[in-house]
């Protein structure tokens, strides 16, 4: 079990230091197939740090520029959130029957269709999840198609039948940790415009992740849509804001460990459009978290996080 703590650092360090690691964790704790909690949380936080200085030593692109490729990828994601279960069925042909998202279920070929609801060729969510692997490829110019034809979809979900009415609305909140659904053109406008940065800024010096990035996203699609759990359901979102505020924790500790600041600008676009949603629909928050709370929780990173790369510059520069 020591062997998964490896995996959060960069395959180099795990080449070269790999096995001493595990051979101190073996005497320090003999017996044991995992270390206590407090170890385990320094050994994670060592091993995001040792990538985020590899990330930086590599000077193959600007930091403004991988900054961008993060906050179209987060912005994907984001956007991909409450279609995941839609996407899950239409793909393996399974009808949900009631457990449908809250809207009148169009069923998953294009000739089918569901009782009060219209025909579609394609679910929403098609969209957002090819985005995100063009991204995750370094492929921007098919990502910007995709991005817009969200921006498409959103603005005429009431006269398309191409995407019909699956995954376009239904219940939702604004709050921290709610997914934002296809009609907030401010989130895929966004992702368009990144998109469209990233494909005029010579693509092919983009960084290319594997596919085994997608394996995080198949599991979501697999648990939302086997087990029925729809995003309007209080596990989906707290589990949402979990992996929110572990990824917020995650870019804190590499920007205080660089003092780069590429960090910042994903952190700003999902902070950006969440603010936006929640100013828009203040009536649509859930009660238990009052509208001020959550807007200081979305603000309150991105000056800490500045603070954190200001002040690893300055110790750089002291030393």
């Amino acid at each position: 079990m020591n062997r998964l703590l490896l995996a959060a650092y960069p395959k180099p360090y795990r080449s070269r230091q790999g096995e001493e690691v595990l051979a101190c964790l073996s005497e320090a704790y003999p017996g044991r197939s995992w270390p206590p909690s407090r170890e385990v949380a320094a050994l994670v936080r060592a091993g995001v740090q040792a990538r985020a200085r590899a990330v930086v030593d590599d000077t193959a692109r600007p930091w403004w520029l991988d900054g961008i490729h993060l906050a179209a990828l987060a912005l994907a994601a984001l956007a991909l959130v409450p279609y995941l279960q839609d996407v899950w069925h239409w793909a393996l042909h399974i009808d949900p029957g009631r457990n449908a998202i809250a809207f009148p279920f169009s069923g998953w070929y294009p000739w089918a269709q569901g009782p009060g609801g219209r025909t579609r060729l394609l679910p929403y969510g098609v969209l957002p999840l090819g985005c995100l692997i063009a991204l995750l490829r370094g492929r921007p110019w098919i990502a910007l198609p995709a991005a817009a034809a969200m921006i498409w979809a959103g603005a005429t979900s009431h006269g398309s039948t191409l995407f019909g009415d699956e995954g376009k609305a239904g219940l939702s909140y604004y709050g921290l940790g709610a997914p934002i659904t296809a009609r907030d053109l401010v989130l895929s406008g966004a992702l368009c415009a990144a998109c469209a940065v990233l494909a005029l800024c010579r693509p092919s010096r983009l960084r290319r992740r594997s596919y085994r990035w997608l394996a995080p996203v198949v599991l979501a699609m697999f648990i939302a849509g086997s087990l029925h759990i729809i995003y309007v359901s209080p596990a989906f979102q707290r589990g949402l804001f979990v992996l929110e505020a572990t990824a917020l924790i995650a870019a804190w500790v590499a920007t205080a460990a660089t003092g780069d600041h590429r960090w910042l600008i994903p952190v700003a676009a999902v902070a950006i459009v969440r603010t936006q949603a929640i100013v828009v629909r203040p009536d649509a928050f859930m009660q238990s978290f009052p509208d001020l709370v959550v807007l200081i929780l979305l603000i309150a990173p991105l000056p800490a996080l500045a603070i954190a790369a200001q002040r690893r510059q300055g110790q750089a520069l002291a030393e």
